[in-house]
């Protein structure tokens, strides 16, 4: 019998409106679950995918597909966005990455998908040098980014100064770069693994170990004395004349940029002997002075010889003037002889040697002390000098 009947064969009401609640809210369910019921765009740190939802918010979404949040995870939209038909949500994982930067290593905290976002991150230029490709993704297990920024280094090489921008790592890497040759002996003033820094000066100093200099020394000669009683004493004869030996010297030098830095002794050889110097020394006594005559004993005068009278003429004019030519004048006032000398410039003039004063001193010995005090003096002791000129 059709459900809409009774058992009695007639027609209800009464079921066919309890079938129809049961359609409505049959239809109002479907309804319902089709309208909950939502397709969304998940991606996580560049992994794609396309959920089925029935979240109303971006948390519900993200908790529904087992994605582990973090404080620092960044997701756009905001978690408590609502979520449509159609949204797109974009989650991405913080990393722990060990970025070694110009040789300083840090560890960074970002949210970046690969190497560019986390270069772009950092601030550091685009031009950088990076160990791993731009493209490479991050893990959020943990990443190592070295980064090398670009560096203007100055490189002064055979006279020439040349500035270059890079991102080399090491002095050696730079010089290679900028394609300086280095002999085995070349210097430079910072070691090849020495770290690149910003403003950096390498200088290259070229070594030239190939060269020799031969230099020529004297060798003194000797002297030896033999005693001779032929000879007079304080009297000596050279029999036989010395003459220096000549030695050779061969250095090995070392020029640096064309300059000799260092030289090293090579070998000595002695290319000519030095000649000994014979000398004979007297050892015969002097014979005894002849006794002075009787007037020069008398006068005091020692009997010393005078060297050659110089100037003459001069000071025969100065004792003109200061003693009228007389030059054994004794007049009583202090001053003695033909050039009026006071004991003390006689004495002091080497005077002794001759006589007590210059009256008892012979002309010539007179213009020898006279020459003597003119030597260092010139006329001003004398107050004729003026006649030296007339």
């Amino acid at each position: 019998m059709d459900k809409f009947f009774t058992s009695d064969g007639k027609f209800s009401v009464a079921k066919v409106a309890t079938q129809l609640v049961v359609l409505s809210a049959l239809v109002l369910g479907l309804v319902a679950f089709v309208g909950n019921n939502k397709t969304v765009t998940l991606n996580v740190d560049g992994k794609v995918s396309s959920v089925q939802t029935f979240g109303g918010t971006v948390e519900q979404v993200v908790k529904a597909a087992k994605v582990d949040l973090k404080a620092s995870d960044r997701v756009s939209p905001s978690l408590d966005a609502t979520v449509e038909n159609g949204s797109v949500i974009n989650v991405n994982l913080a990393k722990a990455v060990k970025v070694n930067l110009d040789g300083a290593e840090k560890t960074v905290s970002t949210t970046a998908r690969d190497v560019a976002g986390l270069v772009t991150q950092l601030g550091v230029a685009s031009s950088s040098e990076l160990s791993v490709p731009k493209t490479a993704q991050l893990s959020v297990d943990g990443s190592f980014v070295a980064i090398s920024t670009p560096k203007t280094v100055t490189i002064l090489a055979d006279g020439k100064a040349a500035k270059t921008t890079t991102t080399a790592a090491t002095v050696g890497e730079v010089l290679k770069d900028a394609r300086v040759k280095l002999a085995a002996a070349d210097r430079t003033s910072q070691p090849a693994n020495a770290k690149v820094v910003s403003n950096m000066v390498v200088k290259v100093s070229r070594v030239d170990t190939s060269k020799t200099a031969t230099v020529a020394e004297e060798i003194p000669f000797e002297t030896l004395s033999t005693n001779s009683a032929a000879i007079l004493k304080g009297e000596e004869k050279v029999t036989q004349a010395g003459a220096p030996g000549i030695v050779t010297h061969k250095y090995k030098l070392v020029l640096v940029d064309g300059r000799e830095a260092s030289r090293t002794l090579v070998s000595r050889t002695v290319t000519r002997e030095p000649v000994t110097e014979k000398v004979t020394v007297g050892t015969k006594e002097k014979p005894k002075p002849k006794p002075k005559p009787a007037a020069e004993a008398e006068s005091g005068n020692t009997g010393a010889a005078a060297p050659a009278m110089m100037n003459e003429g001069m000071w025969d004019k100065i004792a003109q003037c200061e003693s009228g030519g007389n030059w054994s004048i004794n007049s009583g006032n202090g001053y003695y002889g033909g050039l009026q000398f006071d004991i003390q410039t006689w004495i002091g003039s080497g005077g002794g040697q001759y006589a007590p004063n210059a009256s008892q001193a012979s002309k010539a010995q007179q213009i020898d002390i006279a020459n003597r005090v003119y030597a260092e003096r010139g006329l001003q002791p004398w107050g004729c000098g003026w006649a030296a000129s007339s």
